[in-house]
């Protein structure tokens, strides 16, 4: 959370105390937010409680109490504390979700292999079936991502029961999709859905949404903004706030052309559209180890599927919309979308299958 992310996050607070009734005062239009002095407590202070107490006829003690308690729960302050005549004070959490995305840049494509299987050794049979031959050789790469000294070697190594499945000639994109996305001992998908361009299509899901991700950084670039990991926002806390009556377009706030009521608060929940993209780029890493632990490459095909369609729900709050500046939100929420891609492009190579650019 930057100084600007705070000012905005107190002044929500006041907005909620005013909405509320327990404060009867105007709001200001900023949030002064300072570094602490040396020998302060936590990390930034303001001072609006002292600001804000005669307008609103109560103590500046009285005024940060109401405050506190509005800011106690938000994210990303880890404690709101007190101090002197009506100081606030804020220690900010660790950013975990930034770590994350940093670490997935930082990885590129091979985020999630590791060591894990160090020492394995796995010695697969010859085999000659098509279908057998593509699940053979993902399984040798899952494996080695995951430490393992993998090949496919002489008669006498591991035998995998694999359903047969006819190629009908050179393993497109589509055939090693439908081998590979149905377990080994089950009957192959059909190939020929997977050639067409539909949301219906997983394979084409996957790959848009990575080449979404692509144009995404070219659109951002060309709007003066580059990824940068950091806070997303402050999903499930008040949104930006609009006037009663006032249209909401689609993609914004709340649900799309959503429009508030008279007579009702005007503030607009935002839905957190980063938790569940999130959650799967966290729990990618043990998606590619079980895979290779239970030689099923059929799980790699159902994490990267759900992936794609976290990013394809999340995609549309990633650039501003209408007259809004590009903020450290979309900053962050940029390079969410880039990693998100980058394990995409990683799961697809996995797979043997391509991850292009543009769709």
């Amino acid at each position: 959370m930057t100084p600007a992310d705070l000012s905005l996050t107190v002044l929500r607070a006041v907005r909620r105390a005013v909405d509320d009734g327990a404060l009867r005062v105007d709001v200001p239009s900023r949030a002064k937010v300072e570094r602490a002095r040396p020998g302060g407590v936590g990390e930034y202070a303001s001072s609006i409680a002292l600001s804000l107490a005669r307008p609103a006829g109560r103590s500046a003690l009285d005024v940060a109490g109401i405050l506190e308690e509005r800011l106690r729960d938000v994210p990303g302050l880890r404690a709101v504390e007190i101090t002197g005549p009506g100081f606030l004070n804020f220690t900010l959490q660790r950013d975990v979700d930034a770590d994350l995305v940093r670490g997935i840049l930082a990885a590129g494509t091979s985020y999630g292999h590791g060591a894990a299987l160090a020492g394995t050794v796995v010695r697969f049979a010859v085999v000659a079936e098509p279908r057998a031959v593509l699940v053979v050789e993902t399984l040798v790469r899952l494996l080695r991502s995951q430490g393992a000294d993998a090949e496919v070697g002489a008669d006498g190594g591991e035998r995998l029961h694999v359903y047969p499945g006819a190629s009908g000639g050179h393993a497109t994109d589509a055939v090693r999709w439908a081998f590979l996305r149905a377990a080994a001992h089950d009957r192959p998908l059909d190939p020929g859905p997977l050639l067409v361009p539909h949301e219906r299509n997983p394979l084409f899901r996957v790959q848009y949404a990575y080449s979404r991700t692509r144009r995404l950084l070219v659109n951002a670039r060309q709007l003066g903004f580059t990824p940068e990991p950091g806070r997303l926002g402050e999903p499930g806390q008040p949104g930006r706030y609009v006037e009663p009556g006032q249209y909401v377009e689609p993609g914004q706030y709340g649900q799309p052309g959503q429009c508030v009521e008279p007579g009702r608060p005007g503030h607009l929940e935002h839905p957190d559209h980063a938790s569940p993209l999130l959650r799967l780029l966290r729990e990618h890493p043990l998606a590619l180890l079980s895979a290779a632990r239970h030689r099923a490459p059929d799980r790699v095909a159902r994490q990267l599927e759900a992936v794609a369609d976290a990013l394809l729900a999340f995609q549309h709050t990633v650039l501003p919309l209408g007259d809004e500046k590009p903020s450290a939100a979309h900053r962050s929420r940029l390079a969410l979308a880039e990693a998100a891609g980058t394990v995409l492009a990683g799961g697809l190579s996995v797979l043997g299958i391509s991850a292009p650019d543009r769709i």
